[in-house]
């Protein structure tokens, strides 16, 4: 009963998340559109709704090139692996708290695990691999390049994003993002306790999504189309969605983490009914979710991308330095209120 329940959770999770990162990409294509006082994609379907699908199809029916002296399994390895341990990480996020069906409860988690951030940490870590992977079995320079530039920008923004959720551990003593979520209802959320923590965390998801101004393994004016440049077809296409999810993640994690996660103020969760509270958490989880994608998305089209060197020089001398002195400071502070 158990593992039926965990594949139904899964089942409906993947297509979830699956859907909303083929509107993610049209919302972000009206955005730009906007910001670039454009009119974007309005040609399939109502005002463009129906562009995801055309999308899909147009990537599934595309052939898969690959290069005669690419290592063809690593080749084809690469973007499952970077699709795989993209969706994997949401297996921990808290999008409410529970339902009742048939007076059974039943947790909108997929996996209850006491060790959830770390969990993220070390899949977060594993997506490198793929991106190396891809540059590394291509046969190509370029390609080549730009997983060698991921490996590198990984290690430098993994040290200051462990660290500055150190501060979070710290305050609310636990490493369960249910228990983290728990530990803010109620009251203040952590962003108020750890400003610092915050920025030294969304600057570095900035890097490890290879969202602009960091995405520099695919950066075109000279690496071509970076470590995905031999890859067509759906191959090209996981890329696509691991980036996107990835995204997801990081925003659910800061949701989860410095922003109450389901939970808001003043709001009596034990009076509205188990079921009509999971879907006023839901709601919420997603609204706050939404709010952060966007900035994702506005900054990618505003500030324009850092050169290899200003990278380095960002995460090792700026965002170390602030991640530690956060920790300490931190620290300090529940040493003296003790």
């Amino acid at each position: 009963m158990i593992a039926i329940e965990a594949l139904i959770k899964i089942v409906v999770l993947v297509v979830i998340i699956l859907t909303i990162v083929a509107y993610l990409v049209l919302l972000e294509r009206k955005i730009s559109a906007y910001m670039q006082d454009r009119i974007g994609p309005n040609r399939v379907g109502p005002k463009g709704l129906f562009q995801p699908l055309a999308d899909v199809l147009k990537l599934v029916l595309k052939e898969m090139i690959v290069p005669a002296k690419a290592n063809k399994f690593i080749h084809a390895l690469a973007p499952v692996i970077s699709i795989t341990v993209a969706v994997g990480a949401l297996a921990v996020i808290p999008f409410a708290n529970y339902i009742v069906i048939g007076g059974q409860k039943i947790s909108l988690l997929i996996a209850n695990v006491n060790i959830g951030v770390l969990y993220i940490l070390a899949l977060s870590s594993l997506g490198v691999y793929g991106i190396t992977l891809s540059g590394w079995a291509s046969n190509n320079k370029y390609s080549l390049l730009g997983g060698l530039r991921s490996s590198a920008q990984m290690i430098s923004y993994e040290l200051s994003l462990g660290l500055s959720l150190v501060g979070v551990l710290m305050i609310d003593g636990t490493l369960q993002l249910d228990k983290i979520t728990m530990a803010q209802s109620g009251g203040l959320w952590n962003i108020i306790y750890q400003p610092i923590g915050f920025l030294v965390f969304v600057t570095a998801a900035f890097a490890e999504t290879n969202r602009l101004p960091f995405d520099l393994p695919e950066a075109e004016p000279e690496l071509v189309g970076g470590y995905h440049t031999e890859y067509s077809g759906m191959r090209w296409g996981l890329f696509f969605l691991s980036e996107y999810t990835n995204m997801i993640v990081s925003s659910a994690l800061m949701v989860t983490l410095y922003f109450g996660g389901w939970s808001l103020p003043f709001v009596n969760y034990s009076a509205l009914g188990a079921n009509l509270a999971a879907l006023v958490q839901f709601v919420t989880f997603f609204a706050k979710l939404g709010i952060l994608i966007f900035v994702f998305m506005w900054v990618r089209w505003t500030l324009p991308r850092f050169r290899y060197d200003q990278l380095m020089n960002v995460g090792w001398k700026i965002m170390l330095p602030l991640a530690i002195l956060n920790l300490l400071g931190t620290g300090a502070v529940m040493l003296a209120l003790k």
